[in-house]
């Protein structure tokens, strides 16, 4: 656990460090929680939103915007129509400027 705790410390996600051990991320978070570690807010900062809405608008989908920044689509979904974007058809891309 000193591991787990160390790792969160340094920056890595909740779901990197559950991946990394092998265990679920409520598993880990709980593991966190007991050590009384402070937990980061989940979801999207609202610092990396407008960038990710700029990702998004670019063309990237919200799979490949969440993977910027090591959130889930969802995520990314919440905050980009928060942001009053329209949410594109799932595997639609828009068009590209010639």
């Amino acid at each position: 656990m000193d591991e787990l705790v160390a790792l969160y410390g340094e920056g890595l996600s909740i779901a990197e460090v559950s991946r990394k051990f092998g265990i679920y991320t409520r598993t880990a978070a709980a593991h966190l929680v007991r050590r009384s570690v402070p937990l980061r807010q989940r979801g999207l900062a609202a610092a990396d939103t407008p960038e990710a809405v700029r990702l998004y608008e670019s063309g990237l989908t919200l799979m490949e915007v969440g993977l910027q920044f090591g959130v889930s689509q969802q995520a990314v979904r919440r905050a980009v129509a928060a942001e009053g974007i329209e949410i594109r058809p799932r595997g639609r891309r828009p068009p590209v400027s010639v």
